[in-house]
């Protein structure tokens, strides 16, 4: 599983280090693609072909569904973690989450999360604020 926050440069060629916790689990691959909240989601392969399952299965008749798909699916790059312990991600992926050099990678149990460094603490000011009320709103 992946837990925890972690503050990375990305390169001017795109690569940024994984947190070394982390490389185990993606030793087999890795998928990244655009995420919601302008942020990008990785995934291990065997959890992106469980999602990429589920999109696939959505009705084509449904714009929702189609865009959805589309979003998840058409952007999505396979990385290998090189012989440092790093990813490349694709220019159109760093301009989609808005991530010039500084990130924060965040664990969320079957994905990570990269996020703008300035963009995660706007982010992360405004739930720990509303926290209370997400809480009740999901009856936890």
């Amino acid at each position: 599983m992946f837990i925890g926050e972690y503050q990375h440069t990305v390169d001017k060629k795109g690569r940024m280090a994984v947190p070394s916790k982390f490389r185990t689990q993606l030793k087999k691959g890795a998928i990244v693609t655009r995420g919601l909240d302008n942020c990008l989601f990785v995934y291990p392969k065997e959890e992106w072909q469980k999602l990429a399952d589920k999109l696939v299965g959505l009705p084509i008749s449904q714009a929702k569904s189609r865009a959805f798909s589309r979003l998840m699916l058409a952007g999505a790059h396979e990385a290998d973690i090189d012989s440092q312990g790093r990813i490349n991600i694709p220019d159109h992926l760093r301009s989609y989450a808005k991530i010039k050099q500084k990130a924060v990678v965040a664990g969320l149990y079957n994905r990570i999360e990269i996020w703008d460094e300035a963009l995660w603490g706007q982010y992360r000011d405004k739930a720990e604020s509303e926290s209370q009320e997400i809480a009740e709103s999901l009856e936890i």
